[in-house]
This record gives C-alpha cells, structure tokens and sequence, in this order.
C-alpha cells in the first residue's frame, strides 16, 4: 500500500537517500527543506519549505501525512531541537501515524517527546556514518594524505543502510517501540579505510598517526573550538560500541549491510585532484 510520506532534513545525506529509496517503490513523498530551490529531488517528488526550529512553519508540510521522518538537529549549526514537543504534537494532530526518527548520542527534545506520544515509533541509531571521510577530501586531494590521532576501528556505515532501515520501519508494521543500532559489516580503523580509499581512487595515500596537539591543531582548522577537548577523549578512549559490528541492517531489511569499499567507489572521484 502506498503512503504519504514526510521526509525532514531531505537534502542530507541520509534523507537523500530516503527520498530516493520511498519514491522508487511508489510512496507519495514530501521533502522539508529549507532552501527548495536547491533541493534538486526528481519530478514526483513533493519539496516544501520549512525550518525545524520554527514549528509554525511546518503546518503544510505535516498537513496529510501519514508516516513522517525526522531528524533531531536544525540549521547549520546542528544544534539539537528544542521545540521537539510542539514538532510532535503537530505530527500527531496532523494525522501521522508512524515516526522514525535520527538519533542522537543521547535523547533529545524530539526523542522523548515522541516516546510519550501515540505515534509509533522507531529510533535509528548508526554509529559512525561513511560519509564522515568526507572531511578527509581537502587534505588527500592537495596532500594525498589523512591525519588524526584516532586509531581505533570504527563499524562505520553507509547512509543508503540508514535510509533502507528508516523506510522498512515507516512502511512495514512490527518496528513501534524500537531503538536499532545500525552499523556497517565490518570494523575499520581509519588507516584501513585510507588503504580501501587509496584503492578506490587509484592513487597513493598515505596515514598520519598525530599527536593530541596535532590532533587539537587539525580539529581547530576545521572550527570546532568547542569539540576539541571533547574530540581528543573520543580519539583516546572511544565508546566500546564503535567498533562492535551488529547484524540490525540485515535482521530489518532482509539485505547486507553495505561495504565501506562499496561507499569509497561511489564517492572515488571526490577525492581525485580537480582537472
């Protein structure tokens, strides 16, 4: 049966692919973004603005709805909602009847208002996402290299994986009420995925193991003043559940979970010198 279905924070990197994922299997999709002129979604795809830290201007996009994604951040900034209740009280009187909902390292405004309304709902909770090598890009295009302090393997997984497992729960019964940890099929330190980004790209990069200055250098450079402190203790002491591989993409799916290989082949040209 096909749904109507409210996708928030659609230009990221996992409502892109959710967008894509509902679309191609016939659902009546709703993308909120901020910016829709930029959204760039292909034709049947319904783009409507609104701003998550502004509740009153989402009353169209919730208008209809039947199943709604959300995320728990607004504006650049990424800074966790506070207007998670007032969200959630207009999905409910709007007629939505299944959430899922992009989790944070701890329960949010949205979080815990969702879990004290009468939408069911499904919390997804990925480790880290592929897509944070990203951030490697500048650094191997002008040094063909990557360099931080942290060593430890990370199960990181693809945001398609997200995506897939977000639209299962919003279209099939039997996820209401759960939390899925999501991770990738294997554990990867950072220097085994320069090695696979290497292989994908066809040019050599080289791992830099950095000091803790070093690494409060390179976390600065990127503005993050105030994760820095915070960035050198998950580089030294990371959370026991980063590098634990867990089956939920597949249990939920019915598919494998997909490789970091598969993400670096995809992404391989963003990491090639520009022509």
């Amino acid at each position: 049966m096909n749904m109507h279905i409210l996708v928030t924070g659609a230009t990221g990197n996992v409502g892109r692919h959710l967008v894509t994922r509902l679309h191609g299997a016939g659902h009546e999709v709703r993308a909120l973004t901020r910016n829709p002129s930029k959204a760039g979604f292909p034709p049947g795809v319904q783009v409507v603005a609104g701003d998550l830290n502004d509740t009153g201007t989402l009353e169209a996009a919730f208008a209809g709805a039947e199943a709604v994604h959300l995320i728990t951040f607004g504006g650049d900034g990424y800074a966790d909602l506070t207007n998670g209740a007032e969200i959630v009280d207009l999905a409910e009187r709007s007629g939505v009847r299944r959430a899922t909902v992009l989790g944070g390292w701890s329960p949010t405004s949205v979080e815990t208002a969702l879990m004290a309304s009468g939408i069911e709902w499904t919390i997804l909770q990925p480790v880290e996402f592929m897509g944070n090598a990203l951030e490697w890009v500048d650094e191997i295009r002008s040094r063909r290299t990557v360099s931080m302090l942290a060593a430890y393997p990370s199960a990181v997984v693809h945001e398609a994986d997200i995506a897939d497992v977000a639209a299962t729960a919003l279209t099939e019964g039997g996820h209401g009420g759960r939390s899925y940890p999501l991770t990738g099929p294997e554990a990867l330190t950072p220097e085994e995925r320069t090695r696979i980004l290497a292989q994908a790209t066809g040019q050599e990069i080289t791992f830099v193991q950095l000091t803790e200055d070093g690494e409060r250098a390179r976390l600065r450079g990127y503005g993050y003043d105030d994760y820095v402190e915070f960035g050198i203790q998950l580089a030294t002491d990371p959370p026991d559940a980063a590098g634990t591989v867990l089956p939920t993409v597949e249990t939920v799916t019915g598919k494998p979970a997909r490789t970091f290989a598969l993400w670096a082949r995809e992404n391989a040209e963003r990491f090639r010198p520009a022509t």
